[in-house]
Formats: structure tokens, C-alpha cells, sequence
């Protein structure tokens, strides 16, 4: 039996309304945490380094939770991963004062500690991806997934949006009069408090509202990491789509991590107008996987989708360090909210860098989905995210690393990794 669950429709509602929740939480912190980083006074490095702390964490324990959710179940993992982020939020909220107690060593130690916490509770999208294969049939799969994405994009429509009043100075000072001494009221710990409620409310509304799927369930074993990958990596349909994983994760980790640093140091943006690009960015999000990709998915197979997406993600990338020489070429009347013609080119890639982040990592979903067994989704799922994981665990430190040396550095290595990408894919659509 696919699935018992009455209504479909429902559950799938659920499951998406939990990771949006979760999603929010996640997106409050964005565009706080490099000016966190910054204020314990180290190198940008550190940016990277803390961000691959959740990446690495997330490589080890996403095909663990994935296959956990093949034999256990898709809601006890989601669950469990929601209850782990909440308390990941709290520690990261209280980094500064380790950083009081312990020095800069032990605040920084606080942040790593937390964000790896975090990552190794970072299954449950690929739980939530396995979900959305149970209850849906493969023909509205990608469709549905889409639904996943945008998610993701309203969590950025949001969440910095709610970080940024979390970090005003009038929310802080309230703060000050109401907690207790012993707990901090910064504009970087509020956010990671509101976070943490966040997910308690997700873990609320799965354990009220989101059904077990009943499903073909795999055969409770234990499977390391390393023996997970290379049945995988075995598995001729599987393969070229864990390798476009990992290298569109490693391509992307330029802009993941050196975004909110490049618009500071490009344009001089603060916390609330890098928060306000990430909210343009998700509300972008939100057209392109909920609307454009479920419209093209009824017209194009996925991996002609996940194709156009990889060839838009290589252009966006290309333009993105230039978009403030570019916008000198424009003319002023161009210019949005007076910001200058640079402003109106930066809008311009990010859209397109939207569109082709959406398109590629919703068609290779789907392929991934298609290419599995009925009872190996979370299994599958949980590959690729870890391949994910794994491109973001290597790219992030590099990437900083490079942004330090030359700002527009790991903009073009990501779109130069984007080519080899592309020609993987036409091979794939070919078929």
C-alpha cells in the first residue's frame, strides 16, 4: 500500500506549513550571523568555517536520519530533528556570553558547538522530501516538491524580516527590562531565541497535525556513512545526480556565505537592507518554485528543468560581483529608491540567480525521487542532501577564504564549477 493517509492534500499541507515554520527560524538568523561573526573581531574566515561546521554535521548525519525515517518513520525524525535545532538555537543564542566567561575562544566555541548541533538535526528536509514522495504520485512529484522550495522562500520573506525587528534597538531594550540578568538581550541573541520558539512551534504542529504515511518500509539496518554513498554512487541512476548535488552545493556556497559580506562591503548595507535583499530573494523564491516550477513542470521533463536552472545559476553567478560596475553604465533614471543604477543591476541577478537555483534543485529532486525505490526515498533523499551537505561543508571555507584574497573570487569559481555541472545535465536530458 502507497499511502493510507485520507487526505493527502492535507498532509502535504502539513508537512510543508512544518517546514516553513522551521524555515523561518532558520531565516531570521541569515542575515544576522555574519555581523555576529564579525562582532568577536575575527577574520571572515570564521564566516565560513562556522558554516561549515552545520554542512559537515549535516554530510554525517542526513543519510543516518534519511534511512531512519525508511524504517522508523517520517514523522518521529521530523520531530526529533525539530526538538534538536530548538536547542541548537538557544546555545547560539547565548554566544556572547561564553564569549564574557570564556573569551573570544569560548564564544566562538559556543557558535560552532550549536551550529554543528543544528546540522546533525538537519535531516528533516530530506525526511520532508521522502513525505512528499509518500503521498504523491510520481507524475505530481516535482510539482509538489516545488511546493517544498517555496517553503524555503517564504522562510526568507519572513525570517529576515523578523530577525531584523528581533535586532531593533526598541525590541532589545524591551528585552533588557523584562529577562532575567542571567539571560542575554542583544540584536543577535533575540533572533536565536525567536528561532528556537520557532522550531518548538513546528515540533507542536507536527505532533497535532501531520500524519504517518504508511508506506513499503525498508528493513531496519545498520548502515554507515561510507557504505550508504557507495551503494549509491553504484546505482547508475543515482550517481550523476549525487555528483550535481555536491558540485551545485560547492558553486552555490559563494553566495550562501559571502552574499551578506559583499553587499556590506559593495554597497555599504547594514543587517536591515541585507535583510531586506534576502526577503526580495525568498519572495522570488516563493513565485519560482511554487508557481513558475509547477507550471513548467507539466511541460518539460526534469531534467531539461534542472538543466535551465544550471545554465541561469552559471549566468547569475558570472554577474553577481559585477553588478555595481555594470549598474555605472546604466542610466540614473534606473535607479530604485535612489540607490543607484547598481542597486537595479544587483535586483536584476538576483532574480535570475533565484529562477536557476529553483529550477535545478527542484528538477534534480525529482530525478532523485524517480530514480528510487518506493522504499528508499528518506534513503535517497538523505544521499543527496549529504552530497549537498558535503559541497557546503568544503565550499563555504573556501570560498571566504577566497573573498578575503579577491571579492569577485568565489562568484566566478562557482560559476565555473556551473559549466562542468551543465554538461552533465545535457547528457541527462539527452536521454
Amino acid at each position: 500500500m502507497r499511502d493510507a493517509v485520507r487526505t493527502p492534500r492535507r498532509a502535504m499541507a502539513a508537512v510543508v506549513l512544518v517546514v516553513f515554520i522551521d524555515l523561518l527560524g532558520f531565516g531570521i538568523i541569515v542575515p544576522v550571523l555574519p555581523f555576529y561573526v564579525r562582532s568577536f573581531g575575527v577574520s571572515d574566515v570564521f564566516i565560513g568555517l562556522i558554516a561549515a561546521s552545520y554542512s559537515a554535521m549535516q554530510f554525517l548525519f542526513a543519510p543516518y536520519l534519511g534511512r531512519l525515517s525508511d524504517t522508523r518513520g517520517r514523522r518521529p525524525v521530523l520531530m526529533l530533528s525539530l526538538a534538536g535545532s530548538a536547542v541548537a538555537w538557544v546555545l547560539f543564542g547565548l554566544g556572547a556570553r561564553f564569549e564574557a566567561l570564556f573569551g573570544v575562544a569560548g564564544g566562538l566555541g559556543i557558535l560552532f558547538g550549536a551550529r554543528a548541533l543544528a546540522g546533525a538535526m538537519g535531516g528533516n528536509i530530506a525526511a520532508a522530501q521522502a513525505y512528499i514522495a509518500d503521498v504523491t504520485p510520481p507524475e505530481e512529484r516535482a510539482g509538489a516538491l516545488g511546493l517544498v522550495g517555496a517553503a524555503f522562500g517564504l522562510g526568507f520573506v519572513f525570517g529576515p524580516a523578523l530577525g531584523a525587528v528581533f535586532a531593533s534597538d526598541p525590541v532589545v531594550a524591551a528585552a533588557e527590562r523584562l529577562f532575567p540578568a542571567f539571560v542575554p538581550a542583544t540584536a543577535y541573541s533575540l533572533p536565536s531565541f525567536a528561532a528556537a520558539a520557532l522550531s518548538l512551534l513546528a515540533l507542536l504542529v507536527a505532533a497535532l497535525v501531520l500524519p504517518e504515511p504508511e508506506r513499503i518500509r525498508a528493513a531496519s539496518e545498520r548502515v554507515g556513512i561510507v557504505s550508504v554513498f557507495r551503494r549509491a554512487l553504484a546505482d547508475e541512476a543515482l550517481r550523476p545526480l549525487v555528483v550535481t548535488f555536491l558540485v551545485s552545493s560547492i558553486a552555490f556556497s559563494g553566495v550562501q556565505v559571502t552574499f551578506i559580506p559583499f553587499a556590506a562591503d559593495a554597497f555599504g548595507y547594514a543587517e536591515a537592507q541585507a535583510g531586506l535583499l534576502l526577503t526580495y530573494i525568498g519572495v522570488l523564491g516563493v513565485l519560482n518554485q511554487g508557481v513558475v516550477v509547477r507550471a513548467l513542470s507539466r511541460r518539460f521533463s526534469n531534467a531539461r528543468m534542472a538543466l535551465g536552472g544550471a545554465l541561469l545559476l552559471c549566468a547569475a553567478l558570472a554577474a553577481l560581483p559585477f553588478s555595481k560596475l555594470l549598474g555605472a553604465l546604466l542610466p540614473a533614471a534606473l535607479s530604485p529608491f535612489g540607490e543607484g543604477p547598481g542597486l537595479a543591476v544587483l535586483l536584476a541577478v538576483l532574480a535570475v540567480l533565484s529562477a536557476g537555483n529553483g529550477l535545478l534543485n527542484v528538477g534534480i529532486a525529482a530525478m532523485v525521487s524517480d530514480a528510487a525505490g518506493e522504499h528508499e526515498q528518506g534513503s535517497a533523499f538523505g544521499v543527496t542532501q549529504a552530497a549537498g551537505s558535503l559541497g557546503r561543508t568544503v565550499g563555504p571555507p573556501v570560498m571566504t577564504a577566497l573573498y578575503v584574497l579577491s571579492r569577485p573570487a568565489p562568484f566566478e569559481l562557482g560559476a565555473v564549477l556551473t559549466i562542468g555541472m551543465v554538461a552533465l545535465l545535457a547528457r541527462l536530458a539527452r536521454r
